[in-house]
């Protein structure tokens, strides 16, 4: 491995390291979070007053209707939607959706897994009308059901108005219809100035890492003429009011998504997140103000959807390419993006047809086929660094002949070998560039691939939470409270190639990095401390990657490269060499080290 390598590897790890501090909360925020977890209780408090406010204000419009159609004077009763995939049960007192279930999935605790439900779940219309607001939430609505996958759940307004909200559910969908229906408005509500649709939820904690979960759990918004956004998943609190229309709006945690869905566009949408304690069973409280295209008519409706389902990037493309819903998951940026939704998710669903019982069998055939496609890469990068190894007593000579102090002069020896002999330092730099897509993919990849979630391996319960081998007593910075043994490994036989390629190093052949070898062994113990929480999956793939790695270098040295035959070969260029011209870039290049001398002298003087 020469210089460039080395640099790239290095820049891999600043880069996957700067990843995860840029997720991670700030000291403000960890502030934040302290004081909300110290005031858990207060906040709680705090959200049942404001419900209690809401109910007592959405009557301001005709006070007597209150008494005889509110929710408080009516006992809640629910009605079931459900087909093979979900589970809904309808609340008279808003006819809101009152919770969702995924029938085929599960908690980590192996419980029903449940988006969300109870008192923290409020949906429902707030008509205006001459500054006063009659929210359909304290409405209470009958339920009738037209056909088995179709519920109409109808309510009163105060008098004689209508509202009908049209709930359906497809056999093996986890789209569900939502279309809305308001009659006879300006007769009982005078001329309502607006509508909006108010959507809040706690989302339940469901996974068995809740740091990792809610990492990937916020509010995420699409653009109609643009890409996916989201508030920030790592700070206590945050707000945004998008200028630009929507397609849809999501509550959004790592594995599964509430997604609302409009054919049109919204408009000046007010979104909110705020996080819960870490002993509360929720992750985040997330909230949505939605102006509904209203047009002042006295009858009007809105053809609106859900999706309530997993985040599966193949289940989310079914739902319409034109959405982008499979953009709720972010599998990197550019490239990156690229190299995971053309290469790893393929191989990987080709790789699950066949394999359906063991995911570290798939994900141990993943890591070979990727590893196969990049063997030629990993050839020439090991030729050039073989070629460097081979020089490597000649530049240690040139190294004993100038002085450390002449660090200019023995840089431009050491470039002059290289060109007689026909070594380009970068040789080894291009396949690094190269393989970095695919490294990157897999760290994106991994964490957020719901075929993992719940698949055992060895000792690892849940390849797409960490493994624990042992419980700490105590929490270590940087670290954590647990040992991940596939953590664990992949950090030592990273500490191996480290070795068996600094060995092939001169011991001062990197004028300027005299702590190279310090911190490319320092890079592995970085890896310990970012990765043991991360998913099993990905220190399962990158141990396997890494040993492979290995096992290709001693392949290829023992069996591909004759170092006597390379370095014949490398003497033969440098008697073959005839001197030419200086390119502009060399020449640049050597005027920038010696004005670099003269700084250096000046600075003796």
């Amino acid at each position: 491995m020469d210089r460039n390598s080395i640099i790239g590897f290095i820049l891999i790890g600043i880069l996957i390291v700067a990843y995860t501090f840029y997720n991670q909360p700030t000291e403000e925020e960890l502030q934040q979070i302290k004081r909300k977890q110290d005031s858990i209780a207060q906040v709680e408090k705090l959200v049942k007053e404001q419900e209690i406010k809401q109910e007592e204000s959405s009557f301001q419009v005709v006070g007597e209707v209150a008494s005889s159609t509110s929710t408080a004077s009516v006992a809640e009763s629910f009605t079931t939607l459900e087909n093979n995939l979900l589970k809904l049960k309808l609340s008279n007192h808003g006819g809101k959706i009152a919770s969702v279930e995924l029938k085929k999935y599960k908690s980590y605790d192996d419980s029903p897994l449940i988006l969300w439900e109870g008192k923290g779940n409020n949906f429902g219309l707030q008509i205006g009308q001459q500054g006063n607001i009659l929210s359909t939430q304290s409405l209470v609505f009958e339920s009738a059901r037209t056909t088995d996958s179709t519920v109409v759940m109808t309510a009163q307004t105060p008098m004689g108005g209508k509202i009908d909200y049209i709930y359906s559910l497809s056999k093996d969908n986890y789209s569900v219809g939502f279309d809305v229906k308001l009659n006879n408005l300006k007769s009982s509500l005078g001329a309502p100035e607006k509508i909006n649709l108010v959507w809040s939820e706690d989302l339940i904690a469901n996974e068995k890492g809740r740091r990792f979960e809610n990492r990937y759990t916020s509010v995420y918004y699409k653009k109609v003429d643009g890409d996916v956004k989201h508030l920030s998943s790592s700070a206590d609190t945050d707000t945004e009011e998008p200028e630009d229309a929507l397609r849809w709006v999501a509550f959004k945690s790592q594995f599964f998504s509430s997604v609302l869905i409009t054919n049109e566009s919204f408009s000046n949408v007010k979104m909110e997140t705020n996080s819960y304690a870490e002993t509360s069973p929720y992750l985040k409280r997330t909230a949505v103000n939605i102006p509904l295209n209203y047009k002042g008519t006295n009858d009007t409706s809105f053809d609106l959807r859900f999706y309530f389902g997993p985040n599966e990037y193949k289940t989310l493309r079914k739902y319409g390419k034109d959405i982008e819903l499979h953009k709720l998951i972010d599998l990197g940026w550019g490239p990156i993006a690229w190299v995971n939704r053309f290469l790893v998710i393929e191989i990987f669903n080709f790789l699950e047809k066949y394999i359906t019982s063991n995911y570290g069998i798939i994900i141990l055939l993943l890591t070979i086929i990727i590893k196969l496609l990049l063997a030629p890469l990993t050839y020439k990068s090991y030729v050039s660094s073989a070629k460097m190894r081979v020089l490597k007593p000649q530049i240690e000579e040139i190294n004993e002949r100038i002085p450390k102090d002449k660090a200019m002069e023995r840089q431009q020896a050491t470039m002059e070998l290289y060109r007689k002999a026909g070594v380009n330092p970068m040789g080894g730099c291009i396949p690094m560039i190269v393989q970095m897509p695919i490294l990157f993919a897999m760290f994106y990849f991994f964490p957020v691939a719901i075929q993992l979630r719940q698949k055992s391996f060895l000792w690892a319960e849940d390849l797409s939470s960490y493994d624990s081998i042992a419980s700490l007593p105590f929490n270590i910075p940087f670290y954590g409270d647990h040992v991940s043994l596939f953590c664990l490994l992949m950090a030592v036989t990273n500490l191996i190639y480290t070795y068996i390629n600094m060995q092939n190093q001169p011991s001062t052949s990197q004028p300027g990095m005299p702590n190279m070898k310090f911190i490319m062994y320092l890079m592995p113990i970085i890896f310990l401390g970012v990765f043991n929480q991360y998913a099993s999956g990905l220190s399962y793939y990158y141990f396997v990657a890494t040993l492979f790695t290995i096992i290709q270098t001693i392949i290829i040295r023992k069996f591909m490269i004759d170092d006597e035959k390379l370095l014949a070969r490398l003497e033969e260029n440098k008697a073959k060499t005839k001197k030419k011209p200086k390119s502009k870039f060399r020449q640049r290049l050597e005027e920038m080290q010696k004005e670099q001398m003269r700084q250096q002298k000046k600075k003796k003087k």
